[in-house]
């Protein structure tokens, strides 16, 4: 198993990587949304969506701000460890999936649903 550290090291540098990459109004997008890193999702997250999760979107989508009385900020959460996992732990299809994964976890802040996120290859 590679270190968590050396995880959370080169995903840092693939976000920073991908974000250069993204066009003005993603990349804006992304740098609006914190982006949290994790091993795995917490028990209470685990209890209610799976301890496999690869990633999590929570607070309000940015069509939606302002539209609830008790606002949550948007945040990204990715588990890096089960990103690993479900990688075979093989670094470039953790690269992939944790592009896939951050850009999923971003189209839902977007507003995107399941049909745009499939068009653009992050179902």
């Amino acid at each position: 198993m590679i270190p968590y550290s050396k995880l959370e090291s080169m995903t840092e540098t693939e976000i920073a990587r991908l974000t250069r990459q993204l066009p003005d109004d993603v990349r804006q997008a992304l740098r609006d949304v914190p982006v949290h890193l994790r091993a795995r999702p917490s028990r209470e997250i685990a209890e209610d969506l799976g301890d496999d999760l690869l990633g999590l979107f929570t607070g309000e989508a940015q069509h939606e701000r302002g539209e609830t009385l008790l606002p949550e900020p948007p945040q990204i959460h990715l588990y890096l460890e089960n990103i690993w996992h479900f990688a075979d732990h093989q670094i470039d299809t953790y690269m992939e999936e944790l592009r896939i994964t951050l850009l999923h976890e971003l189209g839902h802040y977007l507003g995107w649903d399941e049909e745009d996120m499939e068009r653009y290859g992050i179902a």
